[in-house]
């Protein structure tokens, strides 16, 4: 599996934790819309697409299996924001 490409919207709002939006695409084929940006107590981290269920909870729409694949995507999209960031 490859990570064909990864584009990034970041977001300038003061006081909120959301930092962006990213697209992930996979070998070319599978694109993965609105991973959320997050910018918690230890750092930016990914947030999978999820939707809220009739019982108020949120649960993930896609998302990786195992960590390694987590790790993959993350450090694929908090690369891309590093770089839309150093170029503003």
């Amino acid at each position: 599996m490859e990570i064909t490409s990864v584009t990034v919207r970041k977001f300038e709002r003061e006081g909120n934790r959301m930092k962006g939006i990213a697209t992930l695409v996979i070998d070319n084929a599978f694109a993965i819309h609105d991973i959320r940006i997050i910018e918690g107590d230890n750092g930016l981290f990914i947030a999978m697409p999820s939707r809220k269920t009739a019982t108020g909870e949120y649960k993930d729409i896609a998302h990786p299996i195992n960590t390694d694949v987590r790790n993959m995507f993350q450090n694929a999209i908090l690369e891309e924001y590093n770089k839309t960031t150093e170029e503003d």
